[in-house]
């Protein structure tokens, strides 16, 4: 039973993690340089969006656009 309890908190703090991500980073605190896109070095900073980032990135050019951040889970 005790087992079966970490396992339950362990996926509650990690959707609690995901949730707090997509509202406490928006596209324009992420984009530290305020270009309009975000290069890999800002999203490092960010580990959720830096896992996603290949997947974001439809267009492949290593930056992703609003557009495409804003599909980030």
């Amino acid at each position: 039973m005790m087992k079966k309890s970490k396992h339950i908190l362990a996926l509650c703090a990690l959707v609690g993690s995901s949730a707090a991500f997509a509202l406490a980073a928006d596209f324009a605190t992420v984009d530290s340089d305020g270009n309009g896109a975000i290069s890999m070095e800002e999203a490092s900073k960010h580990p959720e969006l830096i896992s996603q980032f290949k997947d974001l990135d439809t267009n492949v050019d290593g930056e992703l656009s609003q557009e495409e951040f804003a599909k980030a889970k």
